[in-house]
């Protein structure tokens, strides 16, 4: 049984409702309950939550999806205060124990504390930008992708635990250009390519390996 946490950071504040993210969650958590083998965990950030059961969640999980709005090229306060509070509890009790250096030699081994190796992570952000901004010459993020651009951070926040990454995917123009249907066909292909796929072919090799 492959168990997934769902994580919906798509925050209720000013004009945003968080719609979009939480429609992009709920298509998560419907598509691993039809599927065979997995089991679902789910959390929203603008719901309370015990810190502790949410740390239970990550070590409990093989696999974390995120999905988060990116507001001021950052994800939103309550998700970001979500990982503070969450990932502090998690000190020495499943996420991470130290930062991985030692008195020894303090200069190397940095990030190398956390607790969650064998896990993985993805990550899907939705964006007012269209993703022309980040792949056209003179353009806004000098072509510079958001995986290596502005969540390049959050990525080396969950590499801190030792999540390894899944392929991420990132909804773009989604204010003044928003095609829900699209997006959620979309990721479910992605899904598919990155989960069902993926593993039918991992059974397949470990057959044609037995044989």
């Amino acid at each position: 049984m492959k168990k997934i946490f769902v994580i919906n950071g798509g925050q209720k504040f000013g004009h945003s409702g968080g719609r979009f993210n939480k429609t992009i969650s709920d298509a998560s958590v419907e598509f691993f309950s039809n599927q065979p083998g997995y089991e679902v965990r789910y959390t929203d950030v603008n719901d309370d939550y015990n810190p502790a059961e949410e740390v239970e969640k990550y070590v409990w999980a093989d696999v974390v999806i995120y999905h988060t709005p990116i507001w001021w090229f950052q994800v939103p306060y309550a998700l970001k205060k979500y990982i503070d509070v969450v990932f502090t509890a998690g000190h020495a009790k499943g996420i991470y124990h130290s930062d991985g250096r030692s008195s020894a030699n303090p200069a190397i081994n940095y990030g190398t504390g956390g607790m969650l190796h064998g896990r993985q992570y993805m990550v899907t952000s939705s964006w007012n930008a269209p993703k022309e901004a980040f792949t056209l010459p003179n353009e806004f993020f000098n072509e510079t992708s958001v995986d290596d651009g502005p969540l390049f951070g959050f990525h080396r926040m969950n590499a801190f635990t030792g999540m390894s990454p899944l392929q991420s995917l990132h909804f773009h123009d989604v204010e003044k250009n928003a095609d829900i249907q699209r997006d959620l066909s979309i990721y479910k292909d992605h899904l598919t390519k990155n989960f069902i796929t993926k593993k039918t072919q991992e059974h397949e090799h470990l057959l044609n390996c037995n044989n």
